[in-house]
């Protein structure tokens, strides 16, 4: 089991570098060929912090195993709400904006609502499936919020989302950032492949379920990316990025990832997920109120504790249950 683990961190290192060459690589050759700053950043950049979520899901869901599919999803964004964000408000109290509480709260619990809709409905046969139709409204969704970002920020009203979708200046030429392109493609590829294989190997050589090794390593491990980056804004008083990157990447986990993994592979949703997504749910519903509970407009270093505290209830009885 050993080289299991020692594989599965291999993928994950092969997945976080490569998601770095690939965004490195695209935003350097859209900016040769002059494509505005701001669509990059809301794409290639933005996206690609969610790209281990996306190939791990991806590989899975194409290879069968849909619990793995949606539960490095569901776990994601359970550990993004409650860890990431519990952490960054104990380290500073968040700030909400306006358009925060008003528009992106609001699209991620009404995803997560779509989410558990789709999983829990059907069509003959593919009860429980999150089907091609289904993928494919997600996606529609997707770019229509991509869509919406760009305008909102063309207008100037809010883009203060990520200090990483500031696209950097720099002069590697066409071919070096190609090179990239293909490197960074190549590391998802395999990364990805050597996480799911493997976890599967582990969930089977000890007896757990895939449900319970997606909804917490692999779930937890794919999150690093928004991990480092809304601690790092929290610690700098950015607070308003660190809200944003974990909204902007729960909105995305749920109509990229979902979206395209049912696109290309339907995938066999297990009912045991509904009670995750609804902690979610309710966690989501939680974040929109902190803002008129005590300090206004602000999740406090209590809000934050509470959130770590429900997240260690939520791990403790995954593991005592065997999810």
């Amino acid at each position: 089991m050993l080289v299991e683990i020692i594989l599965i961190i291999i993928g994950f290192a092969l997945l976080i570098k490569g998601a770095d060459f690939l965004v490195d690589g695209a935003s350097n050759v859209a900016k040769k060929f002059h494509i505005p700053e701001i669509v990059v950043g809301l794409t290639i950049v933005s996206i690609g912090t969610s790209m281990p979520e996306l190939i791990v899901s991806t590989m899975a869901a194409i290879e069968g195993h849909s619990d793995i599919a949606v539960g490095n999803v569901v776990g994601s964004n359970i550990a993004n709400l409650f860890l990431i964000l519990g952490v960054c408000a104990v380290i500073h109290p968040l700030v909400f904006k306006r358009q925060t509480r008003l528009i992106e709260n609001p699209i991620t619990l009404f995803a997560t609502c779509l989410l558990l809709w789709f999983a829990n409905t059907g069509i003959g046969n593919q009860v429980n499936t999150i089907n091609r139709q289904e993928g494919t409204i997600l996606l529609i969704l997707c770019i229509m919020f991509i869509i919406y970002n760009i305008v909102m920020a063309k207008k100037g009203e809010q883009f203060d989302r990520d200090e990483s979708l500031v696209v950097k200046e720099n002069n590697i030429s066409i071919i070096k950032s190609i090179i990239f392109i293909a490197i960074g493609i190549v590391a998802l590829k395999f990364g990805g492949d050597l996480v799911v294989n493997n976890s599967v190997e582990i969930a089977t050589m000890i007896g757990i379920s895939e449900k319970l090794i997606s909804l917490t390593i692999i779930a937890f491990s794919t999150s690093l990316p928004e991990l480092i980056t809304s601690v790092i804004a929290s610690k700098k008083g950015e607070t308003d990025m660190a809200i944003g990157n974990i909204l902007g990447s729960q909105i995305f986990n749920i109509l990229l990832i979902i979206g395209i993994s049912a696109v290309l592979s339907p995938i066999n949703y297990s009912i045991l997920y509904n009670k995750d997504i609804l902690l979610l749910i309710v966690g989501t519903v939680l974040l929109e109120l902190f803002p008129f509970i005590g300090k206004k407009n602000t999740m406090t270093r209590t809000n934050g504790f509470v959130f770590l505290i429900i997240y260690s209830m939520y791990i403790a009885q995954l593991v005592i249950f065997n999810a």
